[in-house]
């Protein structure tokens, strides 16, 4: 099998449609082969959930399957990338066609739980698609007899992101049998409100003390009637974590944390000072002082790469996968994710796949779903239209261009 004459763009290369056709196929058959032990992986992982940052038996899990992948050091295995947790694993060589540089494809592996409800996100469905997919990617690639390729690929697990021109992250959806390609929010989590008022005998003489717990529930309303006025993708959700220590005591300290989303960096910096200045129209209104903290956006919002997700959905409606409507691909709510941030780096998708339950994230019935054996099938569908589309990325010069030029043109339209 060898690709076509027509000379690539950077990073790129061409092949015929029909050697192109067989590649994916040799893709999904890799995938198929390894189910197995994919199917390990995963259980491994969900056995023993762990939170951000303390994967260690995670981490352990998934550097060893790629060490022990044959040949002997096929995989170059970067154990502790940039964090503890962390790690990349790469395969390829660099050369043919003269492309001026290698073309470095990325599936991102996420592994960490939720506290108290283990996988109630399906992680550990997300690091099995992502070493599912690289499996199929390189599997197909070795089919060449040889030919020395502009390719490096490989997953990498949270962490510190690397520079790489594509990048490719799944997430399981909010119980709901169709997939999606969606932009996420971007996100200001953990604003600490603090109120310091005074505190005095709340029969004796409540005149005398200044009710920081007054400030925290006024706040609240404040705005929980702001939202009348919040445009529909914007989301204000928070808690009083602290409200005082006896009935008898008039609180002199409260606070509260509240998250804001919005669809865009522009858009949240005026959602924010809306609730800012609820906060500090409470404390006004109490006679407490107030102190917030935190604010900036940690994650960004998800920049959509039309031409890379349509050859994603291309691939997935090959191989069974229903996708809602395009229209609803960049609508309604969403949540937010550290890919939007890898997403200001390099063009990458984001899609939300099921797992055959009808139960939402971050529920018991969704942990049980995410270790079970029908979410096998799913999974691996997810993997195999993710490899399908990475051969797309290297086989297709003019698609890669494309998700270049998407790209360039959603960071000039977000003025980043």
């Amino acid at each position: 099998m060898r690709p076509g004459e027509e000379r690539p763009v950077e990073g790129g290369a061409c092949a015929s449609v029909s050697d192109l056709e067989l590649l994916k196929l040799r893709a999904a058959e890799c995938i198929d082969a390894a189910a197995e032990r994919l199917g390990a992986l995963s259980r491994a992982i969900w056995s023993e959930p762990e939170l951000a940052y303390e994967e260690h038996q995670a981490h352990g899990v998934l550097t060893r399957f790629f060490q022990s992948e044959t040949p002997a050091g096929s995989w170059a295995v970067q154990p502790h990338y940039q964090l503890a947790t962390a790690f990349r694993a790469e395969w390829g060589s660099s050369g043919g066609w003269a492309a001026p540089r290698p073309l470095h494809l990325g599936f991102l592996c996420e592994y960490d739980a939720l506290p108290g409800i283990g996988h109630a996100c399906g992680h550990n469905l997300i690091a099995e698609v992502g070493a599912a997919a690289a499996l199929g990617v390189k599997g197909a690639l070795e089919s060449l007899a040889g030919l020395p390729l502009p390719v490096k690929s490989g997953p990498t697990g949270e962490g510190r992101q690397p520079a790489l021109p594509v990048r490719i992250s799944p997430f399981p959806p909010r119980g709901s049998d169709t997939e999606k390609v969606i932009p996420d929010d971007v996100l200001s989590p953990s604003v600490t409100v603090k109120y310091y008022g005074k505190a005095s005998h709340a029969a004796a003489y409540p005149w005398e003390g200044l009710n920081a717990l007054d400030a925290a529930v006024l706040a609240y309303n404040n705005l929980s009637v702001l939202r009348q006025q919040l445009k529909p993708a914007w989301r204000v959700h928070g808690i009083i974590k602290n409200g005082g220590v006896k009935p008898n005591i008039i609180p002199s300290y409260s606070e509260l944390i509240y998250y804001f989303r919005a669809p865009s960096m522009k858009e949240l910096p005026v959602l924010t000072k809306k609730a800012e200045d609820c906060f500090r129209a409470a404390a006004l209104a109490t006679g407490c002082t107030v102190e917030i903290d935190g604010g900036a956006h940690d994650y960004y919002n998800v920049l959509p790469n039309k031409s890379l997700w349509k050859a994603y959905v291309e691939n997935g409606k090959k191989l069974g996968i229903d996708f809602i409507s395009e229209d609803a691909m960049f609508s309604g709510p969403s949540g937010s994710t550290d890919f939007g941030n890898v997403s200001f780096v390099v063009p990458g998708i984001h899609p939300y796949f099921y797992i055959g339950s009808d139960a939402l994230n971050h529920t018991e019935q969704y942990t049980e779903a995410a270790g079970s054996q029908e979410a096998q099938f799913y999974t691996l569908r997810t993997a195999k239209a993710l490899a399908m589309t990475a051969l797309d990325v290297i086989f297709k010069p003019e698609l890669l261009e494309r998700i270049r030029e998407d790209f360039k043109l959603k960071l000039q339209e977000e003025e980043f």
